[in-house]
């Protein structure tokens, strides 16, 4: 690795070069993020997932920099105006502004005004009026330059082309393009104007309804340094779908008053001359490029914000407290085409469907109520999972006064996805002989069992949670999802034996091939005995094991740490531990006298530091434990079923659905989702709603406000406990 790039990244992430150095050779050698912060931590100075994959990144960007400067020099050097002082410039530049800007003036340009002067033989004619700006006989030196045979017909036209080549000139300046800038930096204002009606009466319809959406966006403006993301994208969709126009711009005049500072020399004839040049390519060229910077750099920060707060919401739903292995009846709720119903095993096998019809227009609620009762007897229920779509609040109602067992717990559970991925190809391999209602009423029992595992099937868009996730940069948002997903999974471990081919597919080292392979050799030869055991799965080498094994569990098996996040190459070391002892491993795994008389340090090499004992006490204390939380039972108010019952000054329960910049969305039961605005999260000044509410939390919220024409509630969480 180039030294320098282990600088930069120290800088820029806040952590030693020793600690980038040794987790890039770790990448180098084909190390995953998840494997390089569990289990090298005395190699990273123990770092995180998120710093890891933020080291990945950034070394990612300074490769492409530096193939950008490859290019760079070689055009220059094509055109013979490589200067050994430019190189080094160049070479010394890890600024993609600064270097872009260096390049600009030998950047190859399409036929521009300057350009065409060139050709006409003007650029010395610019060269001199620039430079030496005389108070006089301006144009007997532009007379030198008229000539017929190169198209310069009059002194006027000398001029104008000198003009125009200083023009560019200027634009292209590094110091103008600074200054400009910094006046952007500080001064630059968003502004967003509606934009008139469709002529043509094909476009138009629909036209006004549509941009009501953006009414708050008619006659906008706001300084760019303080537009938050929400609003910026908001603006910017509304751009794209021709209802606004959007422009960002600084202050003119300030930007003129630097730029006459920077190229005016004297006064009289010339001066008015260059001043002329220099306002026509402030306004023409330097401006309108800066505005375009501007507005791609305020798109990308509004970009990242957004995506960090969709992968916030998306890891806290990955991470949702499971119900773990039980026996499930999952509901889809429906009106007119009934509830779907399907029985589960506690593996989440498919093990009967069809559907019941408890609401109008049927009303067949004796025939459903005996029927569940039926159903929950026969395949022993122990949980009851309620899709949270149509009807879900009605079916809810029916479910719990059926007088069910109390051991039977009923849960109301997001939908949101379900659809896309009842219709998905992987839904269609899982179950081939079903159509959608009922691969979407087993969706919903799995996510109840176990939301990762059934989540990670789906497009994380298609999941509903964050904010405009569909006007971000999608090559970013994919990025920033996938770690995430895959930061999630190997956080929490998956049973070998068990585990789908799409959820193994994230486990660090694996991929779709060896996944599916894995599942195949599962098919063919049975339960995998051992972690040794997945060596013998094709195509999953030394490598691709050292990689996956410590996040892959095998239960029952001879080897207890085999059901640990403890890594193989590690056995030896709590091996050592109970020999010292004179116990077995599994006498050490069960006796908390034992493990305390263990001193960690006797165990230090040079290979094996504390970070690494730390976490292997820590996991032998709870072999496998699962990190996320308990699930809990949630109910919602009885007393409000719909909108129009909901009334101003009422306190009701709610789950939170949604966390975006400007607040949180809380679901109270009505088939509406309410805002609780960043100004009411708390009784103190909340700057993250991150920071404050977490997805899927149980909350107390009263009511401020309700549009029942709009449709919308106004909710507060000031004042109020979970």
């Amino acid at each position: 690795m180039n030294a320098i790039f282990a600088k930069l990244i120290a800088k820029q992430i806040g952590i030693s070069e020793k600690q980038v150095a040794g987790t890039v050779k770790l990448l180098e050698e084909g190390c995953t993020i998840p494997f390089i912060s569990r289990y090298r931590k005395e190699i990273t100075g123990a770092l995180d997932e998120v710093q890891v994959a933020g080291i990945s990144d950034q070394l990612e960007k300074l490769r492409e920099l530096e193939k950008r400067k490859e290019t760079i020099l070689s055009t220059i050097e094509e055109q013979g105006k490589l200067t050994p002082e430019l190189k080094g410039r160049i070479e010394a530049s890890w600024d993609s502004t600064e270097l872009e800007d260096i390049y600009l003036p030998y950047k190859p340009k399409r036929k521009t005004r300057a350009e065409v002067a060139r050709q006409k033989g003007l650029e010395p004619l610019a060269t001199y009026l620039m430079l030496q700006q005389p108070q006089a006989d301006v144009k007997r030196k532009a007379q030198a330059f008229v000539s017929a045979e190169k198209g310069v017909a009059t002194i006027e036209e000398a001029i104008q082309g000198a003009q125009d080549i200083i023009a560019e000139q200027v634009s292209e300046n590094e110091e103008a393009r600074n200054a400009v800038r910094f006046n952007f930096k500080k001064e630059a204002v968003i502004v967003s104007k509606k934009k008139p009606a469709p002529a043509k009466d094909k476009e138009a319809e629909g036209w006004e309804e549509k941009a009501q959406k953006y009414r708050d966006y008619f006659d906008f403006s706001e300084k760019l340094s303080r537009c938050a993301s929400h609003r910026l994208l908001a603006m910017r969709r509304g751009e794209a779908e021709g209802v606004l126009r959007v422009s960002i711009s600084g202050d003119d005049e300030r930007c003129l008053d630097r730029l006459d500072r920077l190229f005016l020399k004297n006064s009289g004839e010339c001066a008015e001359l260059v001043w002329e040049a220099v306002e026509d390519g402030f306004k023409r060229l330097l401006k309108p490029s800066i505005e375009t910077e501007f507005a791609s750099w305020s798109k990308e920060r509004a970009d990242e914000e957004a995506i960090r707060i969709f992968v916030k919401n998306l890891e806290q739903l990955l991470m949702s407290p499971p119900l773990g292995q039980k026996r499930v009846l999952a509901l889809d709720p429906g009106f007119r085409t009934g509830c779907k119903l399907v029985c589960l095993d506690a593996e989440g096998n498919l093990l009967h469907n069809e559907a019941i019809y408890p609401h109008p227009p049927k009303n067949e609620r004796q025939a459903a109520a005996k029927k569940l009762w039926t159903l929950t007897e026969q395949y022993k229920i122990q949980a009851i999972s309620i899709g949270n779509g149509t009807a879900s609040r009605e079916t809810e109602e029916f479910v719990r006064g059926l007088g069910l067992p109390k051991e039977i717990q009923i849960y109301v559970v997001s939908e949101d996805g379900a659809s896309i991925y009842s219709a998905s190809k992987v839904a269609r391999e899982e179950f081939p002989d079903y159509d959608v209602t009922v691969r979407g009423a087993v969706s919903i029992g799995r996510r109840l069992m176990d939301p990762l595992a059934e989540l990670v099937k789906i497009d994380p868009n298609s999941i509903g949670v964050g904010q405009y996730q569909k006007d971000v940069d999608q090559k970013e948002l994919k990025h920033s999802l996938d770690q995430t997903v895959e930061r999630c999974v190997n956080k929490v471990g998956v049973n070998v034996n068990t585990a789908s081919k799409h959820l193994l597919t994230y486990i660090s080292g694996l991929g779709p091939a060896i996944a599916q392979n894995i599942v195949t050799y599962r098919a063919e030869h049975g339960a995998f005995a051992s972690r040794k055991d997945l060596l013998k799965v094709p195509k999953l080498g030394p490598k691709a094991y050292e990689q996956a094994a410590g996040f892959l569990r095998v239960s029952g098996g001879k080897q207890p740490l085999d059901n640990s996040a403890v890594h193989p190459e590690s056995y030896s070391i709590v091996e050592k531990m109970a020999k010292d002892l004179h116990c077995t491993v599994p006498e050490l795994m069960n006796s908390k006298e034992l493990r305390a008389r263990i001193d960690i340090n006797r165990y230090v090499t040079d290979k094996v530091g504390l970070p690494t004992l730390q976490d292997i006490m820590q996991e032998l204390e709870k072999p496998g434990r699962d990190p996320r939380e308990q699930l809990t039972v949630f109910e919602f108010s009885k007393d409000v079923k719909e909108l129009e019952d909901v009334q101003v000054g009422m306190v009701l329960p709610g789950i939170i659905t949604n966390i975006t910049q400007f607040g949180c969305f809380v679901d109270v039961g009505v088939h509406t989702k309410g805002l609780v605005h960043i100004s009411e999260l708390a009784d103190h000044f909340v700057k993250d709603p991150s920071e404050e509410v977490q997805l899927h939390q149980h909350v107390m919220v009263r009511v401020i406000g309700v549009d029942l024409q709009r449709g919308r509630m106004q909710l507060s969480m000031k004042g109020m406990k979970d």
